[in-house]
């Protein structure tokens, strides 16, 4: 039988939820544009997206902190 996998890796975030929305309400995680993110994603510089149907995906929140501490160090590092 397979070991249990902590619930915090099991949770997704979807783009919406990352960049934000205004129309909806959604505050930004990491306030970037679309297209700042897709760009950032193909570079490398963004997780790789999962993959939920064929025209849906989301992201592991346990690799947007990660990618948020990254962040962070840069910043102050360049400050």
């Amino acid at each position: 039988m397979s070991e249990a996998i902590p619930s915090s890796t099991l949770k997704l975030l979807r783009l919406n939820q990352i960049i934000g929305d205004h129309k909806r309400g959604i505050q930004p995680i990491i306030p970037v544009s679309k297209s700042t993110w897709w760009e950032w994603v193909k570079e490398g510089k963004a997780p790789s997206p999962i993959r939920l149907g064929k025209r849906s995906v989301a992201w592991r929140s346990d690799d947007i902190k990660n990618l948020i501490n990254k962040l962070s160090m840069k910043e102050e590092y360049n400050a």
